[in-house]
């Protein structure tokens, strides 16, 4: 299950066919991970903002006083993370950004919107790229995969 919501001021500035391929492909990615977890179905939350609120966001969680494209909240971390191993978290992804990296990487903010929300995802399954090269490298080939199923 997803549950899929866009700030206001964000809503206004995506047009709705945008917003309702992103919402299939949000649930394809989360049914992919859900198999290869080895479960019928995962639970997760996509919040798509702006740069203002990520901010806030990072800085309040992460002590970074800065703007970020995807900030994942695992539930599965902390005490009683194994209490609904089903359940994964939030992911909270700034258009703002995304659509910046976006030009820069030559790409559509779809294709952006997707990449983001992979590798949110993979966050909320534990994988993490800043522990070291080699958690680095096996998050870049799940994030592949997944990929794949889009």
């Amino acid at each position: 299950m997803v549950d899929l919501t866009f700030d206001d001021d964000v809503a206004t500035r995506l047009p709705p066919p945008w917003r309702r391929r992103l919402g299939v492909e949000l649930r394809r990615m989360v049914k992919a991970a859900a198999r290869s977890e080895g479960r019928a179905d995962l639970e997760c939350a996509v919040r798509l903002t702006t740069d203002r609120v990520i901010h806030e966001l990072n800085r309040d969680y992460r002590s970074k006083d800065k703007p970020t494209d995807v900030l994942a909240f695992a539930q599965r971390e902390g005490e009683g993370g194994d209490l609904h191993p089903e359940i994964l978290g939030d992911v909270v992804i700034s258009v703002d950004t995304a659509r910046r990296q976006a030009a820069e990487r030559g790409t559509t903010l779809g294709r952006e919107a997707d990449r983001l929300l992979i590798h949110g995802l993979l966050h909320l399954l534990g994988y993490d790229h800043e522990r070291s090269p080699a958690e680095a490298r096996r998050m870049q080939r799940r994030e592949r995969a997944l990929a794949r199923w889009l």
